[in-house]
């Protein structure tokens, strides 16, 4: 592949393809630059499954950028670590903290699993790097680091906490995307958009120096999301004018049926097994 080629392969998602597993999750497969970048790594259930189906050797990992620390991301870690023994790990230090779904009273622990956990504590400390700002991976890859929130219309998309009895907000500064430069525009990959989709393509612009959205890849979490914040985001999006949306995980039904209702054919419904070359 040519250093300007970006091929993104789905290696996990909500929904899949003939004879992968689907899962409550998201990994993607990013080859470009000559690197092999795993972001993400769903629950760990569909994570070898898939990139076997799908030819994809998990020992070449050159770089995992985990986008935050819930356990539906950061379950395959371990998996990923004992196969790909020179890659390293980029994410925000806060990803392995305590964190919990609080509903109808109710609180479940969505943290990062214990083992994954271990991964990380075993890694060499020249492959752990913590992500606090900015940060240039690799020629023209770049990860966000935290992403200001500067919308009044989103929010984390959901009842997320820091303890148990729902006394600690969790703002999940963890968040963080990734993107690809080309000469064309740039090619956005998201985790879960806790942050805010806006928010997120917003700070990637303004990083970029204003260089054009081509291509947005992930989850936007818009699943509760109201009509007004929907309709904003639609709103921004159009000025955006990205060619290909691919709406991934737990962006929601109703909000993908209303992206492919405003934007049409650009929007492309992810899948684990879909491939995408820009």
């Amino acid at each position: 592949m040519t250093s300007a080629g970006v091929k993104i392969t789905i290696l996990v998602d909500n929904q899949a393809g003939d004879k992968l597993i689907a899962e409550h999750g998201l990994s993607l497969w990013i080859e470009t630059e000559g690197k092999h970048i795993l972001f993400d790594t769903g629950q760990g259930n569909a994570l070898e499954v898939n990139a076997h189906v799908l030819g994809v050797d998990l020992g070449m990992t050159d770089i995992l950028v985990l986008s935050h620390g819930h356990y539906d991301h950061t379950g395959g870690i371990a998996q990923v670590l004992q196969q790909a023994h020179n890659a390293g790990i980029y994410c925000h230090p806060g990803i392995v903290q305590p964190r919990y779904a609080i509903r109808d009273r109710t609180p479940k622990s969505i943290q990062m699993p214990q083992i994954s956990m271990a991964a990380i504590d075993r890694l060499p400390s020249q492959r752990l790097h913590w992500v606090q700002q900015p940060m240039l991976l690799s020629g023209k890859i770049s990860i966000t680091g935290p992403i200001p929130r500067e919308t009044d219309y989103e929010d984390t998309g959901g009842p997320f906490y820091l303890d148990p009895e729902g006394s600690r907000i969790d703002s999940i500064d963890d968040d963080l995307a990734l993107w690809i430069q080309k000469d064309d525009g740039l090619v956005v990959c998201i985790g879960c958009s806790h942050a805010g989709l806006v928010n997120t393509l917003n700070h990637v612009r303004r990083l970029s120096s204003g260089v054009r959205i081509r291509a947005v890849i992930g989850g936007f979490h818009l699943l509760n999301a109201s009509r007004e914040r929907l309709n904003q985001t639609m709103a921004v999006l159009r000025f955006l004018e990205p060619d290909r949306i691919v709406p991934c995980h737990c962006t929601g039904e109703p909000a993908v049926a209303l992206l492919r209702d405003v934007f049409g054919e650009r929007v492309s419904p992810g899948a684990a097994g879909m491939k995408y070359q820009f």
